[in-house]
């Protein structure tokens, strides 16, 4: 069986390309702490994402770390406070190098686990330059020669938006992904840049939004 890494956040992209890539492969979700606000109800959301999963394809979640706490310094994404609100354009968002550490530390871990694929869940519509075909098939150029492995970046949903995922895969356990900056307990705060794009995009699909607001 053909092995992948999935770089898997909690969010419903992510938790969907990992479902639909252990329907043909061995899928190792990899999750990467980088020190930001909202990371323990992330990772709360996938575990119980994969125990309801319960996929025998899907092997035990790996957690790397890398600190970001010097570099992004006051950063909103750090410090949990002045999150982007939901009338917030998209590029109030970015995490400058934020696929570079993520893509980065996940090759790190397959060229020492002989995995060559690495699955990350870009949408189509992403704006960010750190998302687009031309970044993925350079920067798998770069790290196959850093590394002295080879490894391929797979994004398989950039010809996809939110509310198609949600249409195509509806019967997935959605409710108990996490697409939100400030989430309170186990709920999504409802007000943030991310809820609203959830919220927009259940709409969109046609598909009943199960996910507890805050607000």
């Amino acid at each position: 069986m053909d092995r992948i890494a999935v770089l898997a956040s909690g969010g419903l992209d992510s938790s969907v390309l990992l479902a639909h890539e252990a329907q043909t492969a061995q899928v190792y979700p990899i999750y990467v702490e980088c020190g930001l606000a909202w990371e323990d109800m992330e990772r709360k959301a996938l575990e119980s994402f994969l125990a309801a999963l319960k996929n025998p394809n899907v092997m035990p979640l790996i957690t790397l770390s890398v600190s970001t706490g010097n570099i992004y310094g006051n950063h909103w994404s750090v410090t949990g406070k002045r999150v982007p609100g939901a009338d917030e354009p998209d590029s109030a968002v970015f995490l400058p190098g934020r696929n570079i550490l993520l893509i980065g530390m996940a090759a790190v871990w397959c060229s020492t686990h002989d995995v060559s694929r690495i699955a990350i869940g870009s949408l189509g519509g992403n704006p960010f330059s750190d998302a687009t075909p031309e970044f993925f098939q350079n920067f798998a150029s770069v790290l196959s020669k850093g590394l002295d492995h080879d490894v391929a970046i797979k994004a398989a949903y950039r010809g996809l938006h939110k509310w198609d995922v949600i249409k195509r895969f509806k019967d997935l356990p959605l409710e108990l992904t996490l697409t939100c900056m400030a989430p309170s307990g186990r709920k999504h705060c409802g007000r943030c840049n991310k809820c609203r794009e959830r919220q927009v995009a259940f709409d969109k699909s046609g598909v009943q939004d199960l996910t507890v607001y805050a607000a």
